[in-house]
């Protein structure tokens, strides 16, 4: 009978010890992939089990939670949504993060290593900090000048301060309310259905993630590649570049909508956008060192993130003359996103020296203490200061003597360049209106604001008109907003 006995506590203890063993096996092996599964609600259940962080605009929430009394508890909300969609993207509980939401979804959601007191304290206690906040670099005095410039027409504006790097604005029209897809059930779906569906693409950030062939703005670039190689040296001394220009290798003229642009100067050329001069010049640069110069400025970068990852701007690395001198003047396959064009002026305006753009400024625990803080950094040496300076020069004679007078603001330094750029099959249709600038307050050391601006649907159909007439009123009022004592 003890011998029996002996026996079943044996197998007893055994069972114990295979129970233990498995529930190691699932509670420490197993863990990561049951809390994966997509079957388990409970890591959904928790992640919207407390309210979600906000993201800060000038020390001020433009975010929130509300209580819904759900399963998942806490959904997202918005104070002034379609303003600020472009920077905060949307938090939803049926489709997921985008922009801000997503690039800081650790700190906001309270899940980031960096939020717990001790190292490794969340992996050991699965527990979940409070979540913290985002505290933005975006000005909302100049983020509702260049939504109301827009006033829902197609287009993007993107504002940097040069010497840091700082982005300003990012505003993309026609916008769209995130808080619409906060939760979860019919009304949600029928947002996202509309808000896809819609011709105008509300939810596409145009500041970006939209890459447009940026036109005469881009002729900035090619006068910083022509001054730089030494293919200019006097930018007040004639080219010698002929009107009509030919393009190379071909019986096709490239008309100029300017007039007198026959041989001449490269400051003349600028200030009145000279087609054929600025194509004539980056076809003596010569396509390695335009590649080379482009790439300077940002294009041909696919990992720019600021923290969200920003479209690639292009500038062709393989093409035959023809197809470079059209490249020079912000045609053919010459792409950019707004960022990337306002990042070309305010290399101009910081003297050649490019900081790398960044949106955020610094992350908070939930009581306020510092977790990171974005450092400026030089991105890229542009241009010489040398080339710079003169480009300064010759954007302010665009601002106060040519193309772009609507942009001048009294007391105010202030540089610029426009721009249009054809598309539609056949180029047919209404050129997209560009305008890059940046301004410096009078008395002031350095410049307070670098701007771009695209309208894609301008009223204007002529030449640099359209830069002029819809978009630099746009980026003047950017400009304003940015300067001292002008808020």
């Amino acid at each position: 009978m003890i011998s029996h006995i002996r026996l079943a506590a044996g197998f007893c203890l055994l069972l114990l010890v295979a129970l233990l063993v498995n529930a190691a096996r699932i509670q420490v092996i197993q863990a990561d992939s049951l809390d994966n599964n997509p079957a388990n609600r409970r890591k959904t259940m928790d992640r919207y089990e407390q309210p979600r962080g906000q993201i800060l605009v000038d020390g001020r929430p433009v975010t929130g939670s509300k209580d819904t009394g759900q399963q998942l508890r806490y959904e997202r909300t918005y104070i002034q949504g379609p303003l600020y969609a472009p920077v905060t993207g949307y938090a939803s509980q049926t489709y997921g993060n985008t922009l801000l939401e997503n690039a800081q979804d650790g700190i906001l959601s309270g899940t980031d290593p960096t939020l717990a007191p001790l190292p490794f304290w969340n992996d050991i206690t699965r527990a979940q900090q409070p979540g913290g906040k985002v505290v933005t670099t975006v000005k909302s005095a100049l983020q509702r000048a260049a939504y109301a410039g827009l006033a829902g027409r197609r287009g993007a504006v993107a504002a940097i301060e040069p010497t840091s790097g700082k982005i300003l604005a990012l505003v993309s029209s026609p916008s769209y309310d995130p808080g619409k897809l906060s939760g979860t059930g019919g009304g949600v779906a029928d947002a996202w259905r509309r808000f896809n569906g819609a011709s105008t693409q509300p939810m596409l950030n145009r500041a970006i993630r939209q890459t447009y062939p940026p036109g005469s703005a881009f002729k900035i670039v090619t006068a910083a590649a022509a001054l730089d190689t030494g293919v200019v040296g006097d930018v007040d001394a004639p080219t010698g570049v002929p009107e009509p220009y030919v393009l190379p290798g071909t019986r096709t003229t490239l008309p100029n909508d300017a007039r007198g642009c026959d041989k001449q100067s490269l400051a003349y050329a600028i200030k009145w956008s000279c087609n054929s001069v600025m194509a004539g010049l980056g076809v003596e640069v010569g396509l390695e060192s335009m590649v080379e110069a482009a790439g300077k400025f940002g294009f041909n970068e696919e990992r720019l993130r600021i923290p969200s990852g920003v479209a690639m701007s292009n500038f062709d690395r393989e093409m035959s003359d023809d197809q470079l001198a059209l490249s020079s003047i912000g045609q053919f396959d010459t792409t950019a996103t707004p960022l990337q064009m306002a990042m070309v002026a305010a290399a101009v305006a910081n003297g050649g020296d490019l900081k790398y753009p960044y949106l955020v400024d610094r992350t908070l625990a939930a009581n306020g203490d510092v977790v990171s803080r974005t450092g400026e950094h030089s991105y890229r040496q542009a241009m010489s200061p040398s080339t710079a300076y003169r480009l300064r020069q010759l954007m302010v004679e665009v601002v106060d003597t040519g193309t772009g007078k609507s942009a001048g603001i009294d007391g105010a330094t202030v540089g610029g360049k426009t721009g249009t750029a054809q598309h539609g099959v056949g180029n047919s249709g209404t050129p997209y209106a560009w305008f890059i600038s940046w301004a410096q307050a009078e008395g002031a050391g350095r410049p307070s604001v670098a701007v771009a601006v695209v309208v894609e649907d301008a009223e204007a159909v002529r030449g640099e008109i359209s830069g002029g007439g819809d978009a630099a009123p746009i980026a003047r009022a950017v400009m304003e907003a940015a300067l001292p004592d002008r808020t």
